[in-house]
């Protein structure tokens, strides 16, 4: 039976729970295949990695400028390293993305957003119309999912298309 979507867009962000999602979905969906006859073009996975901005990746700032110095002051050369440092880990995050699927010969595409995760799957979800967009689960406890949030939480309530959670086999919760 021939497969009806169109797009699927996966995001990884480097962890096992995210590849393992990758892993799930090259497995067990079938894409739109192409045929003569057909106006539309085939389905592929899109990988989706969202960078946080470099002001959030680190947490961090240079700090103020003592004595009455600027406070909102930003050091350029800090920030190229934040991005050089992000760039270097999104090459590897998207270099072992396409690793598995040139194991399954998949038809894939990457994209790389800067963002918060949560509201990025989502307006690529919508932009792109994607039929369907599978993600890993971090299994935070009760505890960590309080403070840091869920993205895969937030994306299932407002993603513009179905959601699929693809849990670990080995997770289990933790505070």
């Amino acid at each position: 039976m021939p497969g009806n979507l169109g797009c699927v867009l996966v995001s990884v962000d480097g962890g096992e729970g995210s590849m393992d999602a990758l892993r799930w979905a090259i497995d067990n969906l079938k894409l739109r295949s192409s045929t003569p006859d057909s106006i539309k073009s085939p389905g592929y996975f899109l990988i989706l990695h969202v960078q946080s901005p470099p002001s959030i990746a680190t947490g961090l700032n240079p700090g103020a400028i003592p004595f009455g110095g600027p406070s909102d002051l930003e050091v350029p050369a800090f920030t190229a390293a934040i991005e050089a440092h992000q760039k270097r880990i999104t090459e590897v995050i998207l270099d072992y993305a396409l690793q598995i699927c040139s194991e399954k010969n998949a038809n894939v595409k990457t994209q790389v957003v800067i963002g918060d995760p949560k509201e990025k799957i989502c307006e690529v979800v919508e932009n792109l119309h994607a039929d369907l967009l599978v993600m890993g689960s971090r299994s935070f406890g009760p505890i960590k999912r309080m403070f840091l949030g869920s993205v895969s939480n937030y994306c299932t309530n407002h993603a513009q298309c179905p959601v699929m959670i693809v849990k670990s086999k080995d997770t289990s919760s933790q505070a």
